[in-house]
């Protein structure tokens, strides 16, 4: 019998919050920081770069009000899905405009979609949030993202055999605990894949710590705007195979024009993430 009422789940279609920030320079500098980037050319008025505003408009809770895995409890914004484990499957980003540092900038999120499905591994739940950055009452950014809920399943999420050749450029990323520790702090982010390993490994079964899948979009987004030389228009990604602490990272490219197909690559040449983007 199924867990889920998705009945009951989609009466959270349509729900809607609003929020304000202010685009910290400190903050794009503590960012850098993180993944050695040089930090020089962010200074008050300069474009943020791809996907940094995920580093804002942070959500923080008292304890008695996160659920087991150290998120927020279900049941706000987001609906109750009875299932336990969560994980950040992709999403679709439009850049309008850019985004000055030390701007002031509003936040629009609405629940689009509630999807039940049943998967190799059990129940799963698609929840689709579309998130608007404002600046100046203009919408800057656009994005829809995918949020999935799943069954605990012994042994982690199934192995994932995607592979691709090797991309035309190719960058090495390795994270540490640090690495992981610093991202989830500069995110607020309290889920415990990311820092505690009992939980990881006795919970949700993974082999050790996860690294973040908006990190490791983050890195590609960064690496497609570099190679192209000019802002991005679009990135779309999804998440593969999650990509655990101990596992060098390599950043991969393919440019044709104005589209550049790019992926995360495990020391194997499994695919972890895969995006497109248009520039």
């Amino acid at each position: 019998m199924s867990q889920v009422d998705i009945a009951t789940l989609r009466e959270w279609v349509g729900k809607t919050v609003v929020d304000e920030d202010v685009l910290s320079v400190r903050h794009a500098h503590l960012m850098a920081a993180t993944i050695g980037q040089d930090a020089s050319a962010l200074t008050a008025g300069s474009p943020l770069p791809p996907l940094w505003h995920w580093l804002y408009f942070l959500e923080g809770l008292p304890p008695e009000r996160l659920g087991r895995d150290g998120h927020p409890q279900r049941g706000g914004f987001l609906p109750p899905v009875p299932l336990p484990n969560r994980m950040w499957a992709g999403g679709r980003v439009r850049f309008i405009e850019a985004l000055p540092l030390g701007g002031a900038v509003q936040k629009r999120s609405t629940i689009l979609a509630v999807e039940h499905k049943q998967g190799r591994s059990g129940e799963l739940v698609f929840v689709t949030v579309q998130h608007e950055i404002l600046h100046d009452g203009v919408v800057a950014v656009s994005e829809e993202h995918d949020i999935v809920y799943k069954e605990a399943s012994k042994g982690g999420p199934p192995r994932q055999e995607v592979r691709r050749e090797r991309g035309e450029h190719r960058e090495p990323f390795v994270a540490t605990s640090t690495t992981l520790f610093r991202y989830s702090a500069l995110t607020f982010n309290g889920h415990r894949i990311h820092y505690d390993q009992d939980y990881c490994r006795e919970v949700e079964g993974y082999p050790n710590l996860v690294i973040h899948g908006p990190l490791n979009a983050t890195l590609l987004a960064g690496l497609g705007q570099r190679l192209a030389g000019k802002p991005l228009r679009t990135f779309d990604y999804r998440g593969v195979q999650p990509a655990t602490l101990g596992n060098a990272l390599t950043l991969n490219a393919t440019r044709a024009g104005d589209r550049l197909e790019l992926w995360t690559a495990l020391p194997d040449e499994r695919v972890s993430m895969q995006a497109s983007a248009t520039c």
